[in-house]
């Protein structure tokens, strides 16, 4: 019996050293055969369409004070040859000066009112007809009354009066395609009646006076719907922030591990809707589309500024709606999926251990391909170890409430399961476990890359609206929605949406 022992012994201590010298010099290593290329048609240069949609309200008191700022105090006229009935080289002057101004809206049309308050002045000298009304007092007044009025014919004569009224404009403005503003400006005038008294006769000047002060307003009018006209203040404004919107913005990665983007903002097209006169404020929307895509190098795109602008309904709100299309190479995802899934270890029906050692996935066709480096080994005293390449197809779903792209629909690659060699069957026996271990470890969390869009995106809208005096901006973006996943050989494309809010209010008018 102990022959036999220790014959056994031997043999045991034999095969053991022998198999561990195999494992040392000629591992049962499976060849690495991947499995055949497969043609992936490549991922077009895209982008999507975004658009920022800012409702402006200027407050009436706003308007008012750049009014009161810009508009003439005083109107002055002069009229010659004023009753020449009466008076030879007769001329009527006047000067009028406004109070303040206020301004009410009715009827989508804004509407200035102030009060004039001035004097009216008459000069010359009495006239030949003087006479002739001198004669007549004569002939039924006595000799003396006849004289004193004969008496005046020829003498200076000044008369001065006050003078009241108001003026009312009424605004109407208009946006054109052109980027200018027609301010569609009418006036009223309004003039209490003013009466001298030439040589004795009572003379009412309120019908001579009022035309006088309307062809003047009406001039002031005119040239300053002129200068609204030419204004380009408009259009350089909507240049400057159109050059600040076409560039690459940094999209700082938030997480560990994650490569830093860049989000590229491309302006195509210029948006407003014509303004509309509401009971405290002109309510306006001006607005941009761009095209805009998420990548991991910084661009220079080129944005061409458009020669006209626009003209679309109101709004019902503001509104910001960024559609991105996040490009990552499969490089920068396998990074992610590698820290899910390195150094795992799948269960085993008691005689095979697997631990995963490298994983790395890429696009083949219309389905992912995913490469694992498994290590496996056998436990017991006659335990040895193998490497071996799997190969995986799977179909890419998007998780869009969890945000993650999973692997679905796992099935082990046919070359790959004839090239795992001695520990074959093994395997095999334990690719159930692997499969079920895949389907919660082998997704790419796309949370990280989502934060930190929608971070860098929030920083840089809050850049965009910065506070300007007079000037209030109200953004907030509510959402970053994940809606659809692309992919070619090398790069997994993310399709995105973020919608926000945005609406501006205007208190103060630049002066």
């Amino acid at each position: 019996m102990r022959w036999i022992i220790g014959g056994a012994a031997i043999v045991a201590v034999f095969f053991t050293i022998t198999l561990r010298v195999f494992d040392a010099v000629w591992p049962l290593e499976a060849p690495r055969r991947p499995p055949a290329e497969v043609a992936t048609t490549p991922l077009l240069a895209m982008s999507r369409t975004s658009f920022v949609i800012a409702p402006i309200a200027v407050a009436n008191t706003a308007i008012r004070d750049a009014i009161e700022a810009a508009a003439p105090r005083q109107f002055t006229g002069k009229r010659e040859n004023m009753l020449p009935e009466l008076l030879s080289k007769a001329e009527l002057d006047w000067t009028m000066n406004r109070g303040t101004v206020g301004i009410a809206s009715r009827s989508n049309t804004l509407t200035v009112t102030t009060a004039l308050n001035g004097t009216v002045r008459l000069l010359g000298q009495a006239g030949g007809q003087v006479g002739n009304i001198a004669r007549s007092i004569a002939g039924f007044a006595g000799a003396d009354a006849g004289q004193a009025v004969q008496g005046a014919v020829g003498r200076p004569f000044e008369q001065r009066a006050e003078m009241r009224g108001n003026i009312a404009v009424l605004a109407r403005p208009v946006l054109t395609s052109a980027w200018r503003l027609e301010p569609n400006l009418t006036s009223k005038v309004g003039v209490v009646d003013v009466s001298l008294a030439v040589s004795g006769v009572t003379v009412s000047l309120g019908k001579d006076v009022r035309p006088m002060v309307e062809r003047a307003v009406t001039a002031e009018l005119a040239t300053y719907a002129n200068r609204i006209r030419g204004d380009d203040a408009i259009e350089k404004a909507a240049r400057r922030q159109w050059a600040s919107l076409c560039r690459s913005i940094p999209l700082k990665s938030q997480a560990p591990g994650i490569p830093d983007l860049w989000l590229e903002m491309r302006p195509v097209r210029a948006l407003a809707a014509q303004p509309r006169i509401g009971a405290d404020a002109l309510n306006l929307a001006l607005g941009v589309q761009a095209e805009t895509r998420i990548l991991t190098h910084e661009t220079q795109p080129d944005c061409p500024f458009p020669a006209e602008l626009e003209i679309l309904p109101p709004p019902e709100r503001g509104r910001i709606a960024i559609a991105l299309a996040i490009d990552l190479p499969f490089v920068e995802v396998n990074r992610v999926l590698e820290q899910r899934l390195v150094g795992k270890s799948f269960p085993d029906d008691g005689s095979m251990a697997a631990t995963i050692e490298g994983a790395s996935l890429a696009g083949a066709g219309d389905r992912l391909l995913l490469a694992l480096r498994l290590r496996a080994g056998r436990k017991g005293w006659f335990g040895l170890s193998a490497s071996a390449d799997v190969f995986m197809w799977g179909r890419a779903a998007l998780d869009r409430d969890n945000q993650i792209v999973r692997l679905a629909d796992l099935a082990v690659d046919v070359q790959s399961d004839a090239a795992l060699g001695l520990l074959g069957a093994a395997v095999r026996a334990a690719m159930p476990y692997l499969q079920s271990m895949l389907a919660e470890k082998a997704v790419v969390d796309l949370k990280p890359f989502a934060a930190s869009a929608r971070a860098s995106v929030e920083a840089a809208v809050d850049a965009f609206s910065r506070p300007q005096p007079g000037v209030r901006v109200f953004t907030g973006i509510s959402a970053l929605r994940l809606t659809g996943v692309e992919f070619d050989a090398s790069t997994l494309r993310l399709v995105a949406e973020l919608d926000g809010a945005l609406s501006v209010e205007v208190s103060a008018l630049p002066k």
